[in-house]
């Protein structure tokens, strides 16, 4: 099964079911029943860097192909054909990723895409860090006007959460001071931990060896 248009890389472990944050549970909450609903339905989600926001839209991508529906992802960042956007009307969901970086014609396009879809069932779903004072006014009056949700800051702790569940999918363990000395030496960034983590246990394959400070030392600190 694949999403619709773009040939965009989803992450299959980007799922609702592991989407996690305490305060976060009040946008699953309100999203989840959406599934069967009928009508449309415009949803911004605000967030900082690394809030889960790409997590939150590839889960409801996922989701709603998981049900059958038509459903794309698109981040702004990424080329993005021009028109595009304006022709996704049919979609059954929609999910756009950092609308924060859109253009004017982007921006020209989703408004377009916000009055097709009054009538219809399609679910868009949009993310950025903050509306830009850059945004399309009419735009910009449309989304604040509509459910808006704003994801919270994860914890070192939350995002060891996220690492060791990681890790144990791939029957690993990992001493939660390799975590600490992450955070504290390398990032915080939960984008990059996550890459990190990747590097590290394609690095202790290799040499078959644990992952240890040392090893994040070689791998990391070049």
């Amino acid at each position: 099964m694949k999403q619709l248009g773009l040939p965009v890389l989803l992450n299959a472990k980007m799922r609702l079911s592991n989407f996690i944050g305490d305060k976060n549970s009040q946008i699953l909450t309100f999203i989840n029943p959406l599934f069967d609903d009928n009508s449309a339905s415009v949803v911004m989600v605000l967030g900082a860097n690394s809030s889960g926001k790409t997590h939150l839209l590839q889960g409801c991508t996922f989701a709603a192909m998981d049900k059958q529906l038509n459903a794309l992802y698109i981040d702004i960042k990424q080329e993005c054909p021009e028109g595009f956007i304006a022709e996704l009307s049919n979609t059954d969901w929609v999910c756009i990723d950092n609308i924060d970086y859109s253009n004017n014609t982007q921006q020209q396009e989703l408004f377009d895409l916000y009055n097709q879809i009054k009538h219809t069932q399609t679910k868009l779903i949009l993310s950025a860090e903050h509306l830009p004072t850059t945004l399309l006014k009419d735009l910009k009056t449309r989304l604040s006007q509509g459910v808006n949700f704003t994801l919270e800051t994860l914890a070192d702790a939350q995002k060891t959460t996220i690492l060791q569940s990681k890790m144990t999918q791939k029957n690993i363990h990992i001493d939660k001071k390799i975590y600490a000395y992450l955070f504290k030496y390398y990032s915080r960034d939960l984008s990059d931990l996550l890459n990190a983590i990747d590097q590290l246990d394609t690095a202790s394959l290799q040499t078959k060896g644990n992952i240890t400070i040392p090893l994040i030392k070689k791998i990391l600190h070049k």
